[in-house]
């Protein structure tokens, strides 16, 4: 309401137009009209906003949501601050102007500033640098650039990029002609894009037409969560211009590699994969093309994504049409995976007298698949080796010549899966990730996982937005419209992965929904849970990634089985939570204490599964506990930024 702070006239009138506008609006959204009168009384008049902070503004979408709160859950409970902290800091005017944009799909013409007023991860281009460098160069601590003819027809030299966008949210470099028709020139790529956030790199036609020199890239977008490389007619019509990849990809999560037409035409440009996506998370590489007319190309594939999490690699027409003398080996080739799937198909096609090895080859922790179709078909002189190979392999159209099999390697139980240590287990499952119930007593002392949030910070927007957004994968182009997401970028890449995720079927049981706004959550919990709940989470990160000590501890609902509504967070540019309850949990309260001290450092929020019988057989809980799907509960702490809800207790 308005004191105003002189008495004439027209005080008056905005107060007596103020007090019309309902500030319990089922919208929450001001017409332009009713904003310009709250932008006239700011000159003239003081807003007292009782049970509200003085910095709120009762027309902001945050006091819409605690008055939204209020009505939904009716119990007397504050909102928790890390929900509130959440909403979207737009002020009223922004809030009204984009939601009008919204209405008018036209929202993208004004994207940046979107961005920027509502909170949002939008994904920024690159800076270009054309240049032909007369001299060498060290790009240390750089990010966000595009190289465009960089280094062209330079003679000797050598560029480093070392601890190149390190750190950093949103890594995005373009290497577009990088090196082309360069003599003995070194390319090195150190600690590039690592602990990155999202990683975007494209070498299009890098170091095409090269003689000698050599290509470094080492320890190359490690521990990435969404890597995205592409090298198209990479090294084309190269000569003796060696690369090796150490380490790249490794501890990565969910990426994406293409390699289209690598290396064509070249001549004696052998490639090493070392390490290559190992320890990774769901990496899946393309090779198309790959050495296709090459001469004496020499590749070797050593640990390639071993100790991974279901890797999948497909090489399409890789060293054939007419490729000669080629020598390619691949030793531990998937080796101590977790399942995978790789697809060799016109592999070798119609080259001349190759020779290629497979050691060790797919020998995965579970059962993966491999197929080979077309393989070394109609070529000369060409000969393949596989010696210890794994389960569920198939050949199809295959040639009959020059091919040997040596060991196959069969399942070692009955179930067909493995049992292994602890340390192998731990490159798939980070430690104290998932536990058993009885760990939750008091005096307790087990490991914490890394339960800090990592995904780029955002704010939700106000579902007056939202629901004018599209949302769907059969409006993709309209999404990606909205964000000015490229084709085959890597935010369409997000926009899909999380799209797919969210209109995938739910679990028997699981009832699910993503939501984008605060009253989505709120609407969805209460439709399961009913009006009166409770939403948690884990204080803080204090105690993540270390031993710690399980103080008192409570069960919710008396330690009974309980409902509870879990939401997790998905990479999308506004906040957008996974939300799905499934049946019988139980649901916890406890102290986490140190070690040492036996001070009380966090108050941590856990949920034990009890029924685990529609779970993979291959998920990271049985990897980590033993046994199966029905067989046991498993219980997971709520991590930084996540939250479960309950009824009332």
């Amino acid at each position: 309401y308005i004191t105003p702070t002189s008495q004439n006239e027209n005080d008056s009138n905005i107060q007596k137009q103020l007090v019309q506008f309902r500030l319990s609006s089922p919208t929450g959204v001001m017409s332009l009209q009713e904003i310009s009168i709250v932008a006239a009384a700011a000159s003239t008049a003081t807003l007292k906003t009782p049970n509200l902070s003085t910095k709120s503004n009762p027309f902001s979408p945050k006091s819409y949501i605690i008055r939204y709160w209020k009505a939904q859950i009716p119990n007397k409970l504050p909102i928790p601050y890390f929900i509130l902290s959440k909403a979207s800091p737009l002020p009223p005017l922004e809030f009204s102007l984009f939601t009008k944009l919204a209405s008018n799909h036209t929202l993208s013409t004004h994207i940046s500033s979107f961005c920027s007023s509502a909170g949002l991860f939008c994904f920024s281009g690159s800076t270009v640098i054309n240049s032909g460098h007369p001299k060498d160069a060290t790009f240390a601590a750089y990010d966000g650039k595009s190289f465009v003819n960089y280094g062209a027809a330079q003679i000797g030299g050598a560029d480093i990029f070392k601890n190149y966008s390190e750190n950093t949210n949103f890594a995005s470099s373009g290497f577009t002609k990088y090196s082309g028709g360069s003599t003995g020139h070194h390319e090195g790529f150190a600690s590039y894009a690592t602990n990155a956030n999202v990683a975007t790199s494209n070498f299009t036609s890098y170091a095409a037409g090269i003689t000698g020199g050599d290509g470094e890239f080492a320890a190359y977008m490690q521990s990435v969560n969404v890597p995205d490389l592409k090298f198209a007619s990479y090294s084309v019509n190269g000569n003796d211009h060696p690369m090796s990849f150490l380490n790249y990809v490794d501890d990565a999560n969910s990426g994406s590699e293409q390699f289209s037409n690598y290396a064509k035409n070249g001549n004696i440009v052998p490639v090493g994969f070392t390490g290559y996506g190992e320890s990774s998370n769901v990496v899946g590489s393309t090779f198309s093309q790959y050495s296709e007319l090459g001469n004496g190309v020499n590749d070797s594939f050593k640990s390639y994504t071993s100790n991974a999490n279901n890797p999948k690699t497909e090489f399409k027409s890789y060293g054939g049409g007419g490729g000669n003398g080629g020598l390619d080996s691949f030793v531990s080739y998937r080796d101590r995976a977790n399942t995978g799937t790789d697809s060799f198909m016109s592999y070798g096609r119609k080259s001349g007298s190759g020779k290629t090895s497979f050691v060790n080859y797919g020998k995965s922790f579970n059962p993966g698949s491999d197929s080979f179709r077309e393989y070394g078909k109609g070529s000369a002189g060409q000969t393949t080796d596989f010696s210890i190979y794994g389960l569920n392999t198939t050949f199809k159209e295959y040639t009959k010549t020059g091919v040997t099999f040596g060991q196959y390697t069969k399942p070692s139980s009955k179930e067909g899966f493995e049992k292994v240590s602890g340390s192998l287990v731990n490159k798939w499952v980070e430690p104290g990730k998932f536990f058993r119930e009885k760990m939750l007593k008091k005096g307790t002392v087990m490991m914490m996982p890394d339960i800090v949030d990592k995904s780029p910070k955002r704010s939700f927007l106000p579902r007056a937005i939202t629901s004018k957004i599209p949302f769907a994968t059969n409006k993709l182009s309209d999404v990606k419209e909205v964000f000015g997401a490229q084709d085959h970028s890597v935010l369409e890449r997000v926009l899909t992965n999380t799209l797919s995720e969210c209109e995938r079927a739910p679990s028997p049981g699981e009832t699910k929904r993503c939501v984008g706004s605060i009253e989505d959550m709120i609407d969805f919990a209460v439709s399961v849970l009913g009006h009166d709940l409770v939403v948690r989470s884990t204080k803080n990160v204090k105690g993540s990634k270390k031993e710690v000590m399980i103080g008192e501890v409570k069960g919710v609902n008396g330690g009974k089985l309980t409902k509870s509504v879990s939401c997790h967070q998905s990479l999308y540019p506004y906040l957008l939570y996974y939300c799905h309850s499934v049946p019988k949990v139980r649901v916890y309260l406890a102290e986490i204490l140190d070690v040492s001290s036996k001070a009380n450092i966090n108050n941590g929020v856990a949920i034990c599964h009890i029924d685990t019988s529609t779970w993979s057989p291959g998920h990271g809980a049985f990897l980590a506990l033993g046994s199966g799907p029905g067989r046991i509960e498993v219980c997971h702490w709520i991590f930084e930024n996540d939250m479960t809800w309950t009824i009332a207790d």
